[in-house]
């Protein structure tokens, strides 16, 4: 039986069969058996890692130490309000503050708690505890940006929109003339326009399973 550790794009964490490109964590979630408690936080550094660092075996839920998470891809991880590791996916990292420097107008590049800071205000209600979204057009978002789509997560790729899945990515589908619930938080949708390049699911291109495309900045 799947452990409840998979991420979707609205940040909620389900059981499911699916693994992914990514993991991360935010800190230790889960209580004596291995499963998860009522937290879905333990502080603001929430990360997404590489799957494999120099060959280490862990297990995916050590006791009082943390709690694996995984995601399909790194436009799942960034609408769930995660940002690149800046230890095993150093370039990344580097990559995402030099662009949300750059989107920013900052004039030094932001260091890692001050991002933390700010994506964890617009990820999540600290009231209700929920996903915090924004109004949007498709087409004043760029790629790697992930939407609300008629009730399911989706998307922003080439001017259109692909459904997201578990398993990956469904064909392309016309995006709404109106508004859209745009997931990924603020400042991450403007690194991406500043030009920082995710890591996606083989799926999100038109080979289907044949490669994994970058849109090469990131690690």
């Amino acid at each position: 039986m799947p452990l409840q550790n998979r991420v979707t794009p609205y940040g909620e964490i389900v059981a499911d069969r699916g693994r992914g490109l990514l993991m991360g964590n935010r800190g230790c979630l889960h209580g004596s058996g291995l499963t998860l408690g009522a937290s879905r936080w333990r502080s603001k550094l929430w990360i997404c890692c590489v799957l494999d660092w120099k060959g280490v075996q862990r297990a995916p839920m050590p006791p009082g130490r943390w709690t694996a998470l995984f995601f399909l891809d790194e436009a799942t991880a960034l609408a769930a309000g995660h940002r690149p590791c800046a230890y095993c996916r150093r370039g990344a990292y580097l990559a995402y503050a030099t662009a949300w420097q750059a989107h920013s107008g900052l004039a030094e590049r932001p260091r890692a708690t001050e991002m933390d800071t700010v994506l964890h205000a617009s990820r999540v209600d600290s009231r209700t505890r929920r996903q915090r979204t924004w109004p949007s057009t498709v087409d004043a978002l760029p790629d790697g940006t992930m939407v609300d789509y008629e009730g399911a997560p989706a998307l922003v790729l080439d001017g259109g929109l692909r459904p997201w899945a578990f398993a990956g990515y469904g064909p392309p589908v016309r995006p709404p003339a109106g508004l859209v619930e745009v997931l990924t938080p603020p400042a991450s949708v403007g690194a991406l326009a500043a030009g920082y390049r995710p890591l996606l699911h083989p799926t999100a291109t038109p080979a289907g399973r044949h490669g994994r495309r970058q849109l090469p900045t990131g690690a």
